[in-house]
């Protein structure tokens, strides 16, 4: 396995040119935030990431981890590492100071995030779920809930996990099981929760679980759910651990990938009930649950940017290296290394195109998150948040399948030798295939994004990001370089059949909402890959004029109008087809539904 490099010439590019960190600067809270601070904060967090998580990452993976009398060992040097990592600060880089975090832009730590994502995705599951945790806490929480639990955690002394998976619920939250009765001012937990990424651990003394259950007499299906707050070790009122709550890790689960990172089956109550305090209101456990989900929605698809980044750096170091066959179309019989070979450079330009585009979008959608917290003006908070809610499924799945898509072609640059496990580029696709499964299914992530973001709203959140899509068609038009003439075509295309698209789900979710619903995964593909696209455009047009001035790293700009004409060429061409399948194509899976 090749060692990792942090990307960081094409994440300030995005940060500072792209998105625009001087705009999220500008908000309330953000004024020293300045690039020269991003720039120090990146390259420390890429050292962190090259020195540190990446050197473990492969033997991580090999070792994994084990259950001794119910305590999880992690793989050597990762706890460690951890500890490293929160000696920095590094764990509240984006929370509230008062609670020892750092009050930096979500925009920072998603570009902190992705290095960290690309260095070692199993040892990150860890802090971006005590984040996720962090963060409902601190929405959701009552005071004296706060006062114990949440510096600790924003610190990274304590971890948090999260708990909604059961035996017979998955995906289906309504069928949970798991029981909380109420005893005084707590309640006593009971049950079994499946899937609990470091549910388990090593790392800390303390892990604080989030967990669903349903209280004595609640509403059936979702609406009776509630959510409390379940430590591993209760605490004392001066802040110190007390005994030991009843919970415990039944067994760890046997992965295809992420093995360095415990996914536990947890028992509650096994000797009476687990000590639980309620978060917020009972019955309402759901919709505070979807505050963290939607936090580790966004995590889940810089994961896919980030393991799809280390798959690419891998196989271009492996194409300039492996020498085999002549040149097509050359004279001479030697053979030359296979990055000269024309269906090899197809195939890392799709890496690298598809990653750019994926990556743009997520940094995108954090400035907009930032904007949705800190903007002065209301208007502009509600616009940004609803910004949010749109592309969050967006960056889950698109970015997760990108991730998938990016290591598998990565094992095909290798050839043979990326099925070989020793140069570790297999490990790089069995990492990045559980993104598309869990923090929900990309599926779901699509039945989300054309039913309650579209198909409820009549489209207009879209509509509205279609509008600011195609005022960049005149500063296109404009351009010189043909590459950037030949991708506006595509795009503008691209947008045409998403306005069309978008109009037809609006139009038929509240007559046919099974033909939408079958429609559901390539509507968000259509949506990614035109967002992406335009962003992508963007991305051009700056890039043009650096080159035009001559200034900065001209081999970075020229390459920046290659990958944006490729990604027209090969992936935004693909947006008119994706309309017919949205629209037409429920026909054939409603009558198999039917004759099965």
């Amino acid at each position: 396995m090749t060692s990792y490099q942090a990307p960081l010439a094409e994440i300030n590019f995005v940060l500072n040119d792209l998105v625009g960190l001087g705009k999220v600067s500008s908000l309330p809270g953000f004024e020293e935030t300045t690039p020269d601070l991003v720039g120090a904060i990146l390259d420390e967090a890429a050292k962190l990431g090259e020195e540190v998580l990446a050197p473990i990452n492969r033997s991580g993976d090999i070792q994994g981890c084990t259950l001794e009398n119910g305590v999880v060992r992690t793989p050597a040097g990762f706890k460690d590492a951890y500890q490293q990592f929160i000696d920095g600060g590094w764990n509240g880089l984006s929370f509230d100071p008062e609670y020892g975090g750092q009050g930096l832009p979500w925009l920072v730590s998603t570009a902190v995030q992705e290095i960290w994502h690309a260095a070692n995705m199993a040892f990150m599951l860890c802090p971006i779920l005590t984040g996720g945790a962090v963060e409902l806490l601190s929405t959701h929480g009552s005071g004296a809930l706060k006062s114990k639990y949440l510096e600790k955690m924003t610190v990274g002394t304590w971890t948090g996990s999260m708990n909604l998976t059961e035996p017979q619920a998955g995906s289906d939250l309504a069928r949970i099981r798991c029981r909380a009765v109420q005893e005084g001012d707590i309640y006593r937990i009971s049950g079994t929760k499946i899937f609990i990424t470091f549910g388990e651990h090593d790392y800390t003394d303390n892990i604080v679980h989030m967990v669903l259950a349903r209280t004595p007499n609640a509403p059936e299906g979702v609406r009776g759910i509630s959510l409390f707050l379940v430590p591993k070790f209760l605490v004392n009122d001066d802040g110190s651990l007390g005994e030991r709550n009843d919970l415990r890790c039944a067994s760890i689960e046997h992965k295809l990938g992420i093995n360095a990172s415990p996914t536990a089956v947890m028992s509650f109550g096994d000797g009476g009930g687990a000590v639980g305090y309620l978060v917020g209101e009972e019955n309402r456990g759901l919709e505070y649950m979807f505050t963290m989900m939607n936090n580790e929605r966004l995590a889940v698809g810089l994961e896919g940017v980030g393991i799809g980044e280390r798959a690419y750096q891998q196989a271009l170091a492996y194409a300039r290296e492996r020498i085999q066959s002549r040149k097509v179309g050359g004279d001479g019989p030697e053979s030359v290394a296979i990055i000269e070979h024309p269906d090899v450079k197809r195939m890392l330009l799709s890496m690298k195109s598809q990653l750019e585009a994926t990556r743009a979008l997520a940094y995108y959608v954090a400035a907009e998150l930032d904007a949705a917290h800190c903007s002065p003006d209301e208007e502009a908070r509600r616009a940004a948040q609803a910004r949010v809610d749109l592309l969050t499924p967006v960056v889950k799945a698109w970015g997760s399948d990108t991730g998938i898509e990016v290591a598998n072609t990565g094992i095909q640059v290798h050839g043979g030798m990326g099925f070989i496990e020793e140069t570790g580029a297999a490990q790089h696709l069995r990492d990045a295939r559980i993104a598309a499964i869990y923090e929900g299914t990309n599926g779901i992530q699509a039945n989300d994004l054309v039913g309650r973001k579209v198909g409820r709203e009549n489209a207009e959140t879209v509509l509205a990001l279609i509008s600011d899509m195609r005022m960049l068609d005149a500063e296109l038009t404009d351009a010189k370089s043909t590459h950037i003439s030949a991708a506006r075509k595509h795009l503008m295309a691209a947008i045409d059949a998403l306005e069309d698209t978008s109009n037809w789900i609006a139009a038929s979710w509240g007559t046919t909402p099974s033909a939408v619903a079958a429609g559901a995964v390539p509507y968000l593909r259509l949506l990614g890959l035109t967002a992406g696209g335009w962003l992508m455009c963007r991305s051009a047009l700056i890039a043009e004029i650096y080159l035009r001035d001559g200034k900065g790293d001209l081999e970075f700009f020229n390459a920046k109008l290659i990958s944006t004409r490729f990604f027209a060429d090969q992936y935004l061409v693909q947006c008119p087809a994706l309309r017919h399948t949205v629209c037409d194509g429920s026909t054939a899976i409603e009558a198999l539904s039917i004759a099965g």
